[in-house]
């Protein structure tokens, strides 16, 4: 991510023994996301707790928990883009796309050198498509891709759009042999491909490890991966399992807790009247002509945070026209109302 995009101030996180608000975790390796969500809801022994977005078993990184009144802006969450360091292992293709799975192929030929694999992995910034992977919780009819690939059924699926809006090359070194081949050596029919990418959501860095290999003629999967960001919040500040026991077992969870409005601080924001204000928490649309302050652009249809005057945050709206019209729209236009928070 971009250096203006930080992490929240001390000041910004909600302190107390109140759980509402979201936690940043790292998750471990062979956990899945279900079992971090289950381990947090039984360590703060609170019933709600959910996640912004899965990541698979053998990834680790940001993991971020929405607890209590935080569950309703989780959606909001998930919309950022995310940051991820993944291994790329050249020359070797499975059928998950990643090191779980098995292998279906293995280049015979020579490999590119480090000019062409860096000129083609450029290639991938930008907006392209991707293919869900038959290993992955996408729905076809309603049955999620992997439970069909488990029973041995290949499916038809649709390509999605997505957004890679940056990527560097950190190394290009000869592969480490699994455990099954003999710890420490290296293999010369191999090449691992080190890289930060910055993505938008739904970006299979799996997909696009195979779709890299694909590229360069060689296959290739997901050797290792570990998700960096997800919009603000970075690696640098995520908590452990076990430093979270250790929080509530000092009851200092609240000193790592993001307010709902920390969390949702890179939004665009709107200050309400008093009147208005007190008609948002029923819910009722906002006219224009009662918006005292704006903050940050936007585009028609981006989520807005509504405050009061005070400051307090009381729901999230939908914007009826991008910012550079607001103050020149027409009498009657209303921001909408999508959900009360306060």
């Amino acid at each position: 991510m971009g250096s203006d995009v930080g992490v929240v101030n001390q000041s910004e996180r909600q302190v107390g023994l109140a759980l509402d608000g979201v936690l940043v975790l790292d998750k471990p390796p062979g956990w899945t996301s279900h079992d971090v969500v289950a381990k947090a809801r039984a360590l703060l022994r609170v019933r709600k707790v959910g996640h912004t977005g899965t990541l698979d078993p053998s990834a680790t990184g940001v993991l971020l928990l929405c607890i209590g009144k935080a569950t309703r802006i989780a959606e909001y969450l998930m919309n950022t883009d995310k940051a991820y360091r993944a291994v790329l292992r050249l020359g070797v293709s499975t059928d998950t796309q990643d090191a779980t799975g098995s292998v279906v192929g293995r280049n015979v030929g020579p490999l590119p050198d480090e000019a062409t694999i860096r000129t083609v992995m450029s290639r991938f910034v930008g907006i392209h498509r991707q293919v869900p992977p038959m290993y992955s919780a996408v729905k076809v009819k309603g049955v999620p891709l992997y439970k069909s690939a488990r029973a041995g059924q290949t499916v038809t699926r649709t390509s999605r759009e997505c957004k890679v809006r940056g990527l560097e090359i950190l190394s290009i070194t000869p592969a480490q042999l699994s455990e099954a081949a003999g710890s420490g050596t290296t293999s010369s029919s191999t090449l691992d491909v080190a890289f930060d990418v910055v993505c938008s959501k739904g970006t299979y860095i799996r997909t696009l490890c195979a779709d890299m290999g694909d590229a360069l003629g060689v296959g290739g999967h997901l050797a290792h991966l570990e998700r960096r960001q997800v919009g603000r919040f970075r690696i640098e500040e995520a908590l452990s399992l076990d430093e979270l026991a250790e929080l509530v077992e000092r009851e200092a969870v609240g000193t790592r807790l993001y307010s709902l409005a920390a969390a949702l601080a890179d939004l665009p924001a709107l200050t309400l009247d008093d009147d208005a204000a007190e008609e948002v928490l029923h819910g009722i649309p906002v006219p224009t002509a009662r918006v005292v302050r704006v903050e940050g652009r936007w585009v028609r249809g981006a989520p807005l945070r509504l405050h009061a005057q005070g400051g307090r945050l009381l729901a999230i709206g939908r914007a009826p026209c991008g910012a550079e019209e607001f103050e020149q729209v027409a009498p009657g236009t209303v921001v909408r109302v999508e959900k009360v928070l306060a």
